[in-house]
């Protein structure tokens, strides 16, 4: 017998980083990171928010990168 942990949706999870397109509101970089994490979405979504607010658009920055250079 297999016992491996599945995602909510039924897919295996992934051994690596990779952007999650099927729970992306942009690019899928916060959808990804959750995944990766095992962690909800929203809560990745709003450390996004408030540290782009407090860091001056900084964190907007690191998004993009990740969403350049993921996948």
């Amino acid at each position: 017998m297999n016992n491996v942990t599945r995602k909510s949706d039924g897919t295996p999870p992934s051994k690596g980083f990779r952007l999650d397109k099927t729970n992306a509101k942009l690019a899928g970089v916060c959808g990804g990171i959750a995944s990766y994490a095992n962690i909800d979405p929203m809560l990745v979504r709003l450390g996004f928010v408030i540290g782009a607010l407090v860091s001056f658009g900084t964190v907007a920055i690191v998004y993009l990168a990740i969403a350049l250079i993921a996948d």
